[in-house]
């Protein structure tokens, strides 16, 4: 019973996180970790000035489709 409890829990938290990652809430997270790993000698953006800075990335570019 505890081994599939464990495996359940395994396959849920996957899950979770690969849903995350397929609509984009985990790009903060992912960001974080990508600071841990590079020399910078500015502090990483909290959560609300990365959401900022991604929206103005997305949004500042021009959009010819119409």
């Amino acid at each position: 019973m505890r081994r599939a409890r464990k495996i359940t829990r395994r396959f849920l938290r996957r899950f979770w996180r690969g849903l995350q990652e397929w609509c984009g809430d985990a790009a903060y997270e992912r960001y974080l970790r990508s600071r841990g790993t590079r020399e910078s000698t500015h502090p990483p953006l909290s959560a609300a000035e990365f959401y900022v800075e991604q929206l103005d990335r997305r949004y500042s570019r021009p959009n010819r489709c119409c």
